[in-house]
């Protein structure tokens, strides 16, 4: 573990060393893969005598219908936000690292069981081992929505350190995935085809990205102005994209004129989990974050049972989606289902197991006799 780290130091010392322009961008590609593959070797657990595996302590079982990571330095509130939220205990007190294990909740919200999980405060080198933080952030990748707590009265530059710690386990917070091809194949070599202008990017840089995973047959193709870390990211193929709100706790502490400028800010929502300023505000963020869609069943000369939807995932909301959400069985008797609903051309439609589901839509399963 130690030669690991003290790889990726000598490795982030020489690019912090290298100045930044188009003569060494190829070197500087090289570097950030090996960096890319010496934080890979870091999150795999050891195997051999000593030392804890990654996720001991943090083996939380995932319930409800999403969950929901609550991230921070020691002492910013987060174990009173779970405590406020949830009305589950999170021991609080006024020393740092209160909280030394993972402490799970559920609010019901609009339908939704949503898990929150209150975790152990992180410290600056966590994504290098240092305190608990591998089992943290290994935690955090299995969450659906981050929330990172901050501190009103301390620093911004927080917030930056945090996300610098979340990068290296490879987590990309509000970010899509790179819109870039990468096909291996067996002989031709690297090939290299873009459908913009690449100002980082060059055939050399991708050659030598490419060698370090030995890989020397490959068609490369980027549709925007991609970055050697985004080629990273794809060749690597472990990247988590998730979205992150920040919640900026005790805005009781701060004048009128500080709270506007931090309202101004992307994905921020200001709280103060002491005082219960603003908790419906966080709620709402989060319901518009994870971006459920809650379908309400009907059964047969029946009205439509609204008091407990089956939650789908904006990605994943097709009549079939919704079959499996309830029984994997159900699709085997599956002829046809009714739908109303602003999915619906008329009430109700007939449709197919691939009709795409919106929010609120009312369905009925029509089985095979």
């Amino acid at each position: 573990m130690s030669t690991i780290m003290q790889k990726i130091k000598e490795i982030e010392d020489e690019m912090a060393r290298t100045q930044k322009n188009k003569a060494t961008a190829h070197h500087l590609g090289l570097l950030k893969a090996k960096l890319a593959k010496l934080r890979r070797d870091l999150l795999a657990p050891p195997t051999k005598g000593g030392g804890a595996a990654a996720g001991e302590g943090f083996d939380v079982t995932k319930s409800g219908d999403s969950r929901v990571g609550l991230v921070g330095f020691p002492s910013v509130g987060k174990s009173t936000l779970l405590n406020k939220l949830t009305g589950t205990f999170s021991e609080v007190a006024s020393y740092e690292f209160t909280t030394l294990t993972c402490i799970p909740g559920v609010i019901t919200y609009r339908g939704a069981k949503i898990q929150l999980l209150d975790l152990p405060g992180i410290i600056e080198g966590a994504k290098d081992g240092k305190g608990r933080g591998r089992q943290v952030i290994s935690t955090a990748r299995t969450c659906n929505c981050i929330i990172i707590v901050l501190d009103a009265i301390k620093p911004i530059t927080h917030k930056r350190l945090i996300e610098k710690e979340l990068e290296g386990f490879g987590i990309r917070l509000n970010k899509e995935p790179p819109n870039l091809t990468f096909r291996k194949k067996d002989k031709g070599g690297i090939n290299l085809t873009s459908t913009v202008t690449c100002t980082h990017l060059d055939l050399d840089t991708v050659k030598a990205i490419c060698s370090e995973y030995r890989m020397h047959n490959a068609d490369i193709t980027l549709r925007y102005d991609a970055t050697a870390d985004d080629l990273i990211d794809v060749i690597e193929g472990s990247r988590i994209y998730m979205p992150c709100i920040y919640a900026v706790n005790k805005i009781d502490q701060i004048t009128l004129e500080e709270l506007e400028i931090l309202d101004k800010l992307p994905h921020y929502c200001p709280v103060s989990a002491h005082l219960e300023w603003n908790l419906d505000g966080l709620l709402d963020k989060i319901w518009e974050y994870l971006d459920l869609t809650r379908i309400y069943t009907k059964p047969k000369a029946m009205n439509p049972d609204y008091d407990d939807p089956v939650i789908l995932s904006s990605k994943k909301r097709t009549v079939e989606d919704f079959c499996i959400r309830i029984h994997k069985d159900m699709l085997k008797q599956f002829k046809y289902a009714l739908v109303w609903g602003s999915s619906a051309k008329h009430k109700p439609q007939r449709v197919g197991r691939e009709h795409e589901l919106e929010d609120e839509d009312v369905v009925q399963i029509v089985k095979k006799i």
